[in-house]
């Protein structure tokens, strides 16, 4: 049976490289943007299988709704894929309280409000998946993308209580951590950036990698959105699924650095219980 996808963010990037494998699956293809006449050339190409929708997941007012257009239309949504979002670069001191809210309103807040309209759809059929677009920086962090990660750690630990929740009613939850990808996010005027203090020489260089380093990354959105849909179509689903050689090996490496401070401290932190 073809597969009806909504796909937040949908006009670039990983959600425009999913919308493709999913039309060269046969499925059919709800793009959600904020301007979704950048879908119109996808939708001419595939006709009466590309619905192209104006949604800022930002205004989660607007996302019930919206969802509920959707199924009175196409009659269910099989995969909800959360990948709206952009970068943003700057020191833990130098980010402001609006930038982290407006951080926290696109990467969690409007997600979280999708799956809340889009659940009790998947759960009535009791089948359906829910893809969450992190990053290797929901795994680990560095200087400069604190703000960034901090979002994106908070994505992902809802998303794994969320598929221990789900996961009787057949529904899957596979959470997406991409390395460096050839996607706009470092586009120049996409990528946020906090003021720069000059105090920090850490964040300077991820500054000068990110202005720099657009247009050459390693990572094949295309590649990505294929491997993706058949991590959805085996049985065992993965519920993380890091993409990229980069990403394995930061989170590997993270995974490894975790492990040797809890050993070099198991001794006395097994202790602290009451005698």
């Amino acid at each position: 049976m073809t597969r009806i996808w909504l796909i937040t963010g949908a006009s670039s990037g990983f959600g425009r490289a999913l919308a493709e494998a999913a039309l060269a699956a046969g499925d059919t293809v709800v793009g959600a943007a904020r301007h979704p006449d950048a879908l119109a050339e996808l939708a001419a190409a595939h006709p009466g299988r590309v619905d192209p929708v104006r949604l800022d997941v930002t205004d989660t007012a607007a996302i019930e709704p919206a969802v509920g257009d959707v199924i009175a239309r196409h009659g269910r949504i099989d995969v909800l894929v959360n990948n709206a979002g952009r970068t943003h670069v700057g020191a833990f001191e130098e980010t402001t309280d609006a930038e982290l809210r407006d951080l926290f309103d696109l990467h969690v807040f409007g997600p979280a409000a999708l799956v809340r309209a889009v659940l009790p759809h998947l759960r009535a059929r009791r089948s359906g998946a829910i893809v969450q677009m992190s990053s290797m920086g929901g795994q680990m962090s560095f200087a400069g993308f604190s703000a960034y990660s901090g979002t994106k750690f908070a994505l992902e630990g809802m998303s794994e209580g969320l598929a221990d929740e789900v996961r009787e009613f057949g529904i899957k939850v596979l959470i997406v951590e991409p390395g460096a990808f050839r996607t706009a996010l470092f586009e120049t005027g996409r990528a946020g950036a906090s003021d720069d203090t000059g105090v920090y020489a850490k964040v300077a260089e991820t500054r000068a990698a990110v202005e720099g380093g657009d247009g050459s990354q390693p990572g094949d959105p295309a590649k990505a959105a294929a491997l993706i849909l058949a991590a959805l179509d085996a049985e065992q689903t993965p519920l993380h699924l890091p993409l990229g050689d980069d990403a394995v090996t930061a989170v590997l490496t993270q995974l490894d650095a975790v492990r040797a401070d809890i050993a070099a401290w198991e001794k006395r932190t097994r202790a602290t219980d009451f005698d």
